[in-house]
């Protein structure tokens, strides 16, 4: 069926949707993985159409043992053609792993706040960007690109409030760098529709020149009303995970992404393109649940696209 017109003109045409399932949907998740697991999930997610993966992370394996066989995924997978893999590295050493694993772009990350940080990677924020410099320097002429990617964007599980400020300054520090693409990591699920007007207005004033990727994560309710007000702004950039898996494993309260299938659903009910077919993304976010071994918390996968129909014959009535 043919896509309709946005239903209102100044939102996008067209999303580019990249699936974080396989990396941050799976980091924080009781159950590990398969190798083979994984990569059938994969496979099951391009035949829905999805293009750009986010697909591993290349961290130590003591610290997130749901990674530890980031190497053999991206070497299993390569064959698949048309598609973009990139790959989360915390230091030189991630990078360095990432480059003979053969990813097409790594993705620098660091949080807008001192305390995750410290968690989440054992390092200061200035320590990170040190970091992020020699790892530059070490991609250069591999034809790897350098995407950013920056953790409580929109508020702290330890501080509170992060200054739009400190966004933008690892935002600048990211495009000096090179990167094309930097996205701003909801965390916790503190984002609201304010706080993503004023993060997406301050970058297009101080880095016009990176493209802002929105990742917001469900935990409060209102991961779709944080994307409405993106694309009212129009950013064409989300993350999200298949059935909603996932979360920090160092941020307290940090619930799933928001499902990728309630993601396509809402864009493609509003008329806005991405070359995935929704369909075909509830069978494989069925097929997530069944590997995980629970229900996952996305909502069309299982009520359906909003005109399936059920047989009424089937379907209890009510009596007297």
């Amino acid at each position: 069926m043919a896509t309709p017109a946005p239903l209102d003109a100044s939102l996008p045409d067209r999303v580019h949707v990249t699936e974080v399932g396989p990396r941050d949907g799976l980091q924080n998740e009781p159950v590990v993985l398969a190798t083979a697991d994984k990569v059938a999930l994969v496979r099951a997610l391009v035949a829905a159409g999805v293009r750009e993966f986010e697909l591993t992370s290349f961290v130590s394996p003591r610290a997130v043992p749901a990674l530890a066989d980031a190497a053999e995924l991206v070497a299993a997978v390569r064959d698949i053609p048309g598609i973009h893999f990139s790959a989360l590295v915390p230091n030189p050493r991630g990078a360095e792993r990432a480059l003979e694993a053969g990813v097409d772009s790594v993705v620098l990350f660091v949080s807008a706040s001192e305390s995750h940080n410290a968690k989440n990677v054992n390092a200061t924020v200035e320590a990170s960007l040190a970091g992020f410099d020699r790892i530059a320097r070490h991609l250069e002429g591999s034809g790897i690109a350098l995407r950013g990617a920056i953790a409580t964007s929109f508020g702290c599980p330890f501080e509170g409030e992060v200054p739009v400020e400190s966004v933008g300054r690892i935002a600048r520090h990211f495009a000096d760098l090179g990167a094309r693409y930097v996205s701003l990591g909801d965390t916790t699920g503190m984002a609201t529709p304010p706080l993503v007007t004023e993060r997406i207005r301050h970058l297009r004033e101080t880095v016009p020149e990176i493209t802002p990727t929105l990742h917001f994560h469900n935990t409060r309710g209102i991961g779709l009303a944080n994307v409405l007000q993106g694309l009212s702004l129009g950013v064409d950039r989300y993350e999200s995970a298949i059935g909603g898996l996932g979360g920090c494993p160092f941020a307290p309260g940090a619930s799933g992404n928001i499902a990728s299938e309630d993601l396509i659903y809402l864009l493609d009910e509003l008329g806005i393109a991405t070359g995935i077919a929704l369909e075909d993304m509830i069978a494989a976010s069925r097929l997530a649940s069944r590997l995980m071994g629970r229900e996952l918390p996305a909502q069309v996968s299982k009520a359906g696209p909003r005109l399936a129909t059920h047989d009424a014959a089937c379907t209890l009535a009510a009596r007297g």
